[in-house]
């Protein structure tokens, strides 16, 4: 541990070195990767250097014990070390995990994916209740949201709900929503009052920039129309709703939430790029053996992911194996706990995986 603390202290100062030319910030992408190094080093090096300062604190308490006459102050340096040598396994912990550098993917903002798939009626009003779930979450972190397309149903419900979210860490703290949510309650529509079971999908998205994935023109066919389902006046009287289809891929996106042609157009080329940046990244992660492989998972849409059982009371992921109680508060926002977890638990795989 000693041996990499003092790699990276040699890293720091080549970093530091960088930072001051002048010529980098010339250069955007670089600067950014130069920089998130350098914030990831300084957060490492602060755990590595109270690590080091334990383990000097260990060595001073055994000299003390060993050269120490007085009762007293040996029985005080006995203390000390017990101390010091419990704090050692959690800095090593520490430090360990903090080792993994950031996912730069982890900054960007998201498209969030809700589809209802097995269950009906009961499904399309568990999205609804689903996208409440991650508006509240967004409120709480301070957050942005904006819906990009919503199927409504008759019963209040939504087949699909499409929603970008902008913000600080989006993706870092949401990528492992990916998967099959399943619900088991009994339906408002349900007279017998018996207990159904329900799916829905989610699809976490990381927002692409024009450079992170290039769209040749000549592969995307874009079609205007009229806007279906419920509107206002001018929804449904005007081409302002437009389809883009990918052409090698086959993705489709339509767009037709806004009233401007113009304005669909914009939002259905960032879901586009989205949807590619996602399918390239998803073969990226199918080519190498990476962590989210492994029990986190691979955030695949057809993967079960987590269970929430109302007349129990609780939310259960299966990949880690968490239950968390409350699940009124959960649905409102309160996930840290979960979603915690399995940041955590990811960063552990990945660790292994490096070792």
């Amino acid at each position: 541990m000693l041996k990499k603390l003092n790699e990276l202290d040699k890293r720091f100062e080549e970093v530091g070195v960088l930072i001051q030319n002048p010529d980098l910030v010339k250069d955007q992408k670089k600067f950014k990767e130069v920089m998130r190094e350098h914030g990831h080093l300084c957060e490492v090096l602060e755990v590595g250097n109270e690590y080091r300062k334990c383990l000097k604190g260990i060595e001073d308490a055994k000299m003390m014990i060993t050269a120490e006459d007085d009762a007293d102050m040996k029985e005080m340096a006995r203390e000390e070390l017990k101390a010091l040598e419990e704090k050692v396994p959690k800095l090593e912990e520490d430090i360990k995990l903090k080792l993994i550098p950031p996912d730069p993917l982890d900054e960007k903002n998201i498209i969030l994916e809700i589809r209802s798939a097995a269950g009906g009626d009961e499904a399309s009003l568990f999205v609804r209740d689903m996208w409440e779930m991650y508006c509240h979450l967004c409120d709480r972190n301070g957050w942005k949201y904006e819906n990009l397309e919503a199927q409504e149903t008759e019963v209040g419900g939504f087949n699909k709900i499409v929603t970008q979210i902008t913000g600080k860490f989006v993706y870092g703290t949401l990528r492992w929503e990916s998967g099959v949510h399943r619900v088991q309650r009994v339906p408002q529509t349900e007279s017998q009052g018996r207990l159904q079971t329900s799916t829905v999908t989610v699809a976490v998205l990381p927002e692409a920039e024009e450079a992170d994935v290039k769209i040749n023109p000549g592969d995307v066919r874009i079609d205007v129309m009229r806007a279906g389902g419920p509107g206002g006046q001018c929804v449904n009287t005007t081409d302002s709703a437009v389809r883009l289809t990918h052409i090698p891929t086959g993705i489709v996106v339509i767009q037709q939430d806004q009233k401007s042609q113009i304005k669909n157009k914009e939002k259905a080329w960032e879901v586009l790029r989205a949807r590619l940046f996602d399918f390239q990244q998803s073969k990226l992660d199918a080519e190498r053996s990476a962590a989210r492989k492994n029990m986190v998972g691979s955030g695949d849409r057809s993967e079960k992911i987590r269970t929430y059982n109302y007349p129990q009371d609780r939310v259960t992921d299966h990949r880690i194996n968490l239950t968390v109680h409350n699940l009124p508060a959960f649905m409102m926002g309160d996930m840290k706990e979960m979603l915690d977890a399995l940041n955590v638990y990811a960063k552990e795989e990945q660790f292994k995986s490096l070792e």
